[in-house]
Formats: structure tokens, C-alpha cells, sequence
């Protein structure tokens, strides 16, 4: 695998980023990373490098400690944010908890009814609308989350480990499902996971982080053509990109504790 995205002018840019808590602790230090449009970029590395605090930053939850955070046109796009965890209102039916990021932008439940219905018929929860979360699987419950990041049409998804905690059979799925809405939606996706398959699978490139403090420390382009389906991972490429990436993240954690 090879970086070949270097030319393409950005849609955001992180430029000598450095991120210090108040605690002390260095989460980033002289970070480097471009993002392309209409790309599906993972950030891949072990827990503790970094990689959230970064995401967190291209979303705005955060600012950095040192650097820039530049967008082409000087503007965020619409975003869409998906947690590690649901983080849905329990006491809340599905339709409700995907009707509340328009919600607080002040837009009434019958004049979103388009966008939650659309947004459940994209994760395929249509017939639950009704259900409250306690009814649902741990796999349902991240469609949820991902219909809810939906509601607001965004061009730019960011997703911090959603499908860490489920099951294998069910994380194959939703991958196959992110990817699929990728394409409908035409989004630029950031993904951050720890899972080699994972990313192999997803991804058009990978920004590989080293930790302690984190930084990119690679860039790898996975040429396979999209579309892809669970054949591509019984295939010898999809097992020579998933080596190459364990190398660059095994030469990234070199010496470094994994948390």
C-alpha cells in the first residue's frame, strides 16, 4: 500500500497540531494529517494514541492546544458524530432519539418526519420507529446512532469505534452497511478504530498513529475498489493489505506501552 492522496487538494487540514490536557497529559504532539473529500479514512492505532482526541478536534468538541484546524472554504461542513457508545435517551422511543440533533436546532417532530423517516429507512429501522431502546440488540442500537447522525444530511460522518463492542458477525455487517451509506450519501468518513481488519476492509487510506504522544506516523492507500463485500476478505490483497498495516502499526508502537 502507497499514499497517492497527497495531491488532492484537502477538505480539512490538520497542521502541526498539539494537544495538551489540562492534566498534563500530551495526547497529540505535531500532528499532521489531510483529508480528502468524498474519502473513507481510518485512523488506526492502539487505545490511548490519540486518535479520538483528534477526531474530537476536526468535529470541534475540542480545540487544539497548538496548531491549526483548517478548512477549504474557512467553514466546518455539516457533521455528523457517532460515539463509541449508542448514548441514547432510554427513555426516548427510536424516531425521538433520532429527531433530537433537530431538535435542538429548534425543528418540530412533524416538520422532521421526512428526515427521521429517511434516516431509519437508511439504517434499515423502519418498523422499529416505535421501539424504545431497551427492545433492541447492541447492533440496533448503533444503527440508532448512526440514523441520528444522519438526521442533519451530513457530508462529513466522524465515528469513534462504534462497532468496537459488538460481536463479530455484527460488526461485518455494519461495516457493510457504513460502506454502503457512504456511497449513497457521497460522505467524506473519518473512522477511528484499533482493528486492522477493520480498517483494511473500510478504508480508501489509513493515517497509521503512533502513541505517548500521538502523531501519524504512516499513510497507506488500500487500492481495492469499492464496491467491496466479504469476499474481498478471503482474498490474497485483502490478506497482503492487512499484513502491510499490521507492520506500519507494529513499527508505530514500537517501544510505545499499549493502554
Amino acid at each position: 500500500m502507497t499514499n497517492s492522496a497527497g495531491a488532492r487538494a484537502p477538505l480539512v487540514e490538520l497542521v502541526r497540531v498539539g494537544k495538551t490536557f489540562d492534566t498534563g497529559v500530551v495526547a497529540l504532539d505535531n500532528l499532521d494529517l489531510k483529508v480528502v473529500e468524498g474519502e473513507f479514512l481510518s485512523l488506526l492505532g492502539p487505545s490511548g494514541c490519540g486518535k479520538s482526541t483528534a477526531l474530537r478536534l476536526i468535529a470541534g468538541l475540542a480545540e487544539p492546544t497548538l496548531g491549526a484546524v483548517r478548512w477549504r472554504g474557512s467553514q466546518r461542513p455539516e457533521t455528523g458524530f457517532v460515539f463509541q457508545e449508542p448514548t441514547l435517551m432510554p427513555w426516548a422511543s427510536v424516531e425521538d432519539n433520532v429527531w433530537l440533533p433537530l431538535r435542538l436546532r429548534g425543528v418540530s417532530k412533524s416538520e422532521a418526519a421526512r428526515e427521521i423517516a429517511s434516516s431509519l429507512d437508511l439504517v434499515g429501522l423502519s418498523r422499529f420507529a416505535k421501539a424504545y431502546p431497551r427492545e433492541l440488540s447492541g447492533g440496533m442500537k448503533m444503527r440508532v446512532s448512526i440514523a441520528r447522525a444522519l438526521t442533519t444530511s451530513p457530508s462529513l460522518l466522524l465515528l469513534d469505534e462504534p462497532f468496537a463492542a459488538l460481536d463479530e458477525i455484527t460488526r461485518f455487517r455494519l461495516n457493510d452497511d457504513l460502506l454502503r451509506l457512504q456511497r449513497e450519501l457521497k460522505a467524506t468518513v473519518i473512522f477511528v478504530t484499533h482493528s486492522v481488519f477493520e480498517s483494511v476492509y473500510l478504508s480508501s487510506r489509513i493515517a497509521v498513529f503512533g502513541a505517548h504522544p500521538g502523531r501519524v506516523t504512516e499513510m497507506l492507500d488500500v487500492a481495492e475498489p469499492y464496491p467491496r463485500d466479504a469476499s474481498w476478505r478471503a482474498t490474497a490483497r485483502f490478506a497482503e493489505a492487512c499484513r502491510d498495516a499490521s507492520a506500519a502499526l507494529e513499527h508505530a508502537s514500537a517501544g510505545e506501552p499499549v493502554l
